[in-house]
């Protein structure tokens, strides 16, 4: 008999506890994973929730009670797993697990999966095989019940040194300047890996929501969401900061606010890295998602590099950047991908080559982002559920017949002032427009105005 497990979506794991995704669940994922993958040691790591400790106790001591060799390291961000697969390649790691539902809400928990050099594990490489031997209970009752001869070792590793190290060889700290910088880790895992970070830089952190509590008190981790924005806001303009720093419950993704509290949309953040990492890698290909292109194109073409527009989501970024030997990779959602990290995206590089950035030029945040977002307004991503997606983007595509079409992820129109992007969620009767024009804000919010009306009809 197979069942369908709820807790699969197009990337990763996640689901309610207990009803969609607990223990043994985890484990019997677990199990299919190094049985589709082929895998003989595992990393695993888990997020502060409060389920996240059972969850990978289940899944360690499983695992090696089927002969795998597991490397525990505790309590991590989820780039620290992807840093402990790719940077352990040499000495036999095959794969790893963190435990995590990212920005979820509390009741919630999940799985990332990585397998050889940190490649994800997803819908088009071998997750829905995953799902369907996991929901098999035949299968999953003769996995549980075969031992080998041999069980594996289950090894501790609580030091992050090596980690530490390979974010901090990525920059240059020796141009850091002093900054006062704001940083909210949402109650999540971002806290201790500032405090290691902190003692070789030269910044003054202002400490917020810093340490791991899987109640959230302070609220769900997820800066995209307005709402969640107003904390970090209020504190860079109470220490007149230079800057603020936030990310959600993993840290795989980080978020920047100026030193007036201005929300930076991750859009332009994007523009400012390229042209960083373009400073070290000339003429290096640069990956953008397809929902706002027009600031990155122009500033990776200012700096040399050469832009290209992949789909969006990390499986689909890491792969065109492994292809096309990318030095970097950027998605307005702010996630983050450097070929020096793996491919993979992090969380922390991106502060630190900011950081690095308003040193070496003397600029603040604002002076960095004002010119750009002036010069391509943008909507932010807008969500509408709908009862019939499908309907709704023909009826967009019949209304915008006349502009320049392109399907590299969901229906993107652009025209000579202004384009847009309407994407279908992957896991609900949800479309996402993002709307940018050149330069008329005026004319960005006719247009935003235009197609909400369409899609809300």
């Amino acid at each position: 008999m197979t069942t369908s497990l709820r807790c699969f979506t197009a990337y990763d794991v996640r689901g309610k506890v207990p009803e969609e995704f607990n223990a043994d669940i985890a484990l019997r994922i677990a199990l299919a994973v190094v049985r589709h993958c082929a895998v003989g040691t595992m990393v695993v790591g888990r997020d502060m929730r409060l389920s996240s400790p059972e969850i990978a106790e289940a899944v360690m001591v499983g695992l090696a009670a089927h002969g795998i060799d597991v490397i525990d390291i505790g309590l991590c961000g989820t780039e620290e797993v992807y840093h402990a697969v790719f940077s352990g390649a040499d000495k036999g790691v095959e794969g790893g697990i963190m435990i995590t539902a990212s920005h979820n809400p509390v009741e919630y928990n999940g799985m990332k999966i990585v397998e050889r050099q940190a490649r994800p594990v997803s819908r088009d490489n071998g997750l829905v095989e995953i799902a369907r031997m996991a929901g098999d209970e035949t299968w999953s009752r003769q996995m549980c019940a075969h031992k080998p001869a041999r069980p594996g070792r289950c090894t501790r590793i609580t030091d992050k040194q090596a980690y530490i190290a390979h974010l901090l060889n990525t920059v240059d700290c020796a141009i850091m300047r002093p900054l006062r910088i704001v940083v909210n880790s949402g109650n999540g895992c971002a806290g201790p890996i500032v405090d290691l970070l902190a003692p070789h830089l030269p910044f003054d952190f202002i400490r917020l929501h810093h340490e791991p509590d899987g109640r959230f008190p302070n609220g769900v981790p997820n800066p995209l969401l307005p709402e969640k924005r107003e904390a970090t806001a209020m504190a860079v303009r109470a220490h007149r900061a230079d800057l603020g720093i936030a990310w959600d419950g993993d840290c795989d993704r980080c978020f920047f606010y100026d030193e007036n509290g201005r929300f930076i949309e991750g859009y332009y953040i994007v523009g400012l890295l390229a042209t960083t990492m373009l400073q070290h890698h000339p003429g290096a290909t640069i990956l953008h998602d397809p929902r706002l292109v027009w600031n990155t194109r122009e500033m990776v073409l200012a700096a040399g590099g050469i832009p290209v527009m992949t789909r969006t989501g990390h499986a689909f970024i890491k792969a065109a950047m492994r292809s096309l030997d990318a030095v970097y990779g950027g998605e307005m959602s702010a996630h983050h991908y450097f070929r020096a990290f793996g491919y993979c995206d992090s969380g922390m590089l991106p502060w630190l080559l900011l950081c690095g950035l308003m040193s070496r030029s003397g600029q603040k945040l604002s002076a960095l982002c004002d010119e750009r977002m002036a010069a391509y307004p943008v909507s932010g991503e807008i969500n509408s559920k709908v009862d019939d997606p499908d309907a709704v983007i023909a009826r967009i595509e019949q209304r915008y017949a006349d502009g320049v079409r392109d399907d590299t992820d969901g229906l993107s129109v652009e025209y000579p002032r202004f384009r847009f992007n309407l994407r279908r969620s992957n896991t609900e009767p949800v479309l996402r427009l993002n709307v940018e024009t050149r330069g008329e804000a005026n004319l960005l919010r006719q247009k935003t105005e235009e197609l909400l009306q369409l899609i809300r009809v």
